[in-house]
C-alpha cells in the first residue's frame, strides 16, 4: 500500500497548492490513500465545512488536526458527523467533540489513522504516549497499517514518540512546526518516521504567516496580528510504502515542491 501524507495546509495559498498538485501527486506516486493535516486550512486557523468538503472532493481521503482544531467555531457543527476527520486523541475524554482515530478505506485498501498532540510548549493535554499505547492496543487487533500524526512542538518529543511506537505503527509523522525535516527513515521495527512533514502554504512567509508582522513582533516584543502570507506556494509531505501483510513500512520518501519548480517542470 502506498500512502501520501500532506503537511499542514495553511490558508488559501496552501489549499490552492493541494488543488493544483493532487493530480500530479496521484500520477507520480500512485498512492492508494492520501491523508492531510488541515488544522490551518481556514485562513491559517482551524478549518470549516466548505474547506473540508473541498479537500475530500479534490482527492484527500482523511484529515488530521492539531492545537488549532477549535479556532474556527464552525467545526463544532460537523466534526461529530465526519468520520474521515480526526482531532488529537489525547484531549479530555467525555467532553471533547469528534474522534481521535479512525479507519480510512479506499477500495480494498484500509489504513487506520491516529492524531495525537504533544505537551511540550503546547496547551495542556493528556499524556500522548499512554494514549498512543491504549489506541494502538485496540487498533492492532483489526488493522495492520496504522499512521500516527503527532502534532508537537519539540523535536525531542516527536523522536521519542517515533521510537516508542516503532514496530507498532506503520508511519509516525510529525506536524505543527511547518518546516520539513531531513530525517526520514525506517526504524528497526519497521516504522517509517519523519520528525516533521513540513507545510503546504505560503513559501515566502514565516511558517506561512506574513513575514513583516512576525519580524516586527520579534524586534519590538509587542503583540502583532498575524495573517496568512500571500506568496508563492510550497507543498511538503511524504510518501510511504507499507507491506499490508505485516504493517511494516518498506520505503519512505519526502515530497517537497514549490511554485517555481512546479512551473519549471
Amino acid at each position: 500500500m502506498k500512502v501520501v501524507f500532506i503537511g499542514d495546509i495553511v490558508g488559501s495559498v496552501g489549499r490552492d497548492a493541494v488543488k493544483r498538485l493532487l493530480p500530479w501527486i496521484k500520477d507520480k506516486y500512485q498512492p492508494h490513500i492520501i491523508i492531510a493535516n488541515g488544522e490551518n486550512a481556514a485562513a491559517g486557523r482551524g478549518i470549516n465545512a466548505a474547506i473540508t468538503r473541498e479537500l475530500f472532493e479534490w482527492g484527500v481521503h482523511g484529515i488530521t488536526m492539531g492545537n488549532h482544531t477549535w479556532d474556527n467555531r464552525e467545526i463544532f457543527e460537523f466534526i461529530d458527523d465526519e468520520p474521515r476527520m480526526i482531532r488529537p486523541a489525547n484531549l479530555p475524554e467525555g467532553s471533547t467533540p469528534g474522534r481521535g482515530y479512525t479507519a480510512i478505506k479506499v477500495g480494498s485498501k484500509e489504513l487506520a489513522i491516529v492524531n495525537l498532540m504533544g505537551r511540550t510548549f503546547l496547551p495542556p493535554s493528556d499524556c500522548p504516549f499512554r494514549k498512543a499505547d491504549d489506541i494502538l492496543s485496540e487498533l492492532r487487533q483489526k488493522h495492520k497499517c496504522i499512521l500516527v500524526d503527532f502534532h508537537a512542538e519539540a523535536t525531542s518529543e516527536k523522536i521519542a514518540m517515533g521510537w516508542h511506537l516503532d514496530g507498532r505503527a506503520s508511519f509516525v509523522v510529525g506536524t505543527h512546526t511547518h518546516v520539513q525535516t531531513n530525517d526520514d527513515r525506517i526504524l528497526p521495527g519497521g516504522t517509517a518516521y519523519l520528525t516533521d512533514a513540513g507545510m503546504t502554504g505560503p513559501r515566502d512567509g514565516v511558517l506561512g504567516m506574513e513575514r513583516e508582522s512576525v519580524i516586527r513582533k520579534f524586534i519590538t516584543g509587542l503583540p502583532s496580528r498575524f495573517q496568512v502570507a500571500e506568496t508563492k506556494w510550497i507543498l511538503s509531505g511524504a510518501c510511504v510504502e507499507i507491506d499490508e501483510a505485516t504493517g511494516r513500512a518498506t520505503k519512505i520518501q519526502t515530497i517537497r515542491v514549490d511554485e517555481d519548480s512546479w512551473i519549471a517542470s
